[in-house]
């Protein structure tokens, strides 16, 4: 007699790869997003108080006054050091030097090269023509593009040489080589502004000052970061 046992059996759950996938995709994503984000964020939560002293002025009506951006036409930050102060366009010099080199030991920055009355930020730095000379009594302005700084780069990539710039402390040397002289500058202030706002360029004569100029918060075009240093005379 022949035996006979009925036994039920579940199909196997098939593997869900499609789901898991899109679970990954989407992790990297959000991951991509908050490494982009991150230095934003932190920027105003780091210098919310610098940021809220300096920037955004009022009138006597308590409304905050705007300032357009002086590169909004083109909606990126241009490698024209002359449209970033339209309405104060540096002056073509005639010096026996038009070039020199600065370096921010603290941020790892070196030999950065500076060009008198230059006119493209992608390949270096840019002396703003008719602003004083390194050394001499007045205020040397310079400028510098910058972007997040995990893209940092150094000299190697002058879009992102002042990428790490809204770091630097209050102290922290600059060091400018300038015809064979390198003279030393101390940090003692920074403070964000509106973007056209035209104070970095003022000119002191009571002392030798030195302003680095880049965009802020990292990878935007938004506001600017003016650092202040003046010059240490031994």
């Amino acid at each position: 007699m022949a035996m006979y046992r009925y036994v039920k059996t579940y199909p196997k759950k098939p593997f869900r790869k499609p789901v898991i996938v899109s679970y990954l995709l989407m992790t990297l994503g959000i991951g991509i997003l908050a490494w982009t984000l991150w230095p934003i964020m932190s920027f105003f939560t780091y210098d919310q108080i610098m940021f809220a002293k300096t920037v955004s002025p009022v009138d006597e009506g308590g409304v905050r006054v705007t300032a357009p951006v002086a590169y909004a036409a083109s909606g990126t930050a241009s490698t024209d050091p002359n449209t970033w102060f339209p309405t104060s366009p540096q002056k073509k010099v005639v010096a026996p030097v038009n070039s020199y080199t600065l370096s921010i030991p603290s941020l790892g920055l070196k030999d950065a090269t500076v060009v008198i009355a230059g006119d493209d930020l992608g390949k270096s730095l840019i002396h703003y023509g008719g602003t004083g000379l390194p050394g001499e009594y007045g205020n040397t302005v310079i400028f510098g593009h910058s972007t997040l700084p995990q893209l940092y780069r150094g000299t190697q990539d002058y879009h992102t040489v002042f990428a790490t710039l809204p770091t630097i402390k209050e102290g922290s040397d600059i060091l400018v080589t300038y015809d064979g002289v390198t003279y030393q500058y101390k940090v003692y202030d920074k403070v964000v502004v509106e973007p056209t706002d035209l104070t970095p360029l003022e000119q002191r004569f009571d002392d030798s000052y030195l302003t680095l100029v880049t965009c802020v918060p990292p990878g935007t075009f938004w506001y600017r970061l003016n650092v202040k240093a003046k010059l240490v005379r031994i």
